[in-house]
């Protein structure tokens, strides 16, 4: 049986502090759980195969890593860039959706 996932760092360590709109904030929250809805599908993948009397651990390592991508990219994310903040909507949405319809 694989290893127990590790707990994700909470995403509120990264935020530091300045004045935004509500619109800002709206479309960073957006972003955030855009990432996390990738997150999610990754780990889901990575918990069906684990399930697997032979589970296939190069496909679990390549999901790690790509979960990890979005954990960095979640860390990294500016709330003041808007450009950065749609194209993770944008991107992450996209991911989860082809990871969801793929399960």
């Amino acid at each position: 049986m694989a290893t127990p996932e590790p707990p994700p760092e909470p995403v509120i360590s990264s935020i530091s502090s300045f004045e935004w709109s509500s619109e800002e904030s709206v479309a960073y929250e957006a972003a955030i759980e855009a990432i996390n809805g990738a997150v999610g599908a990754y780990t889901a993948r990575i918990n069906s195969e684990n399930r697997k009397p032979a589970p296939d651990e190069a496909l679990i390592a390549g999901w790690r890593e790509q979960r990890g991508q979005c954990a960095r990219a979640r860390a990294e994310l500016n709330p003041s860039d808007h450009t950065q903040i749609a194209e993770a909507r944008r991107h992450y949405a996209a991911v989860a959706r082809q990871l969801m319809e793929r399960s």
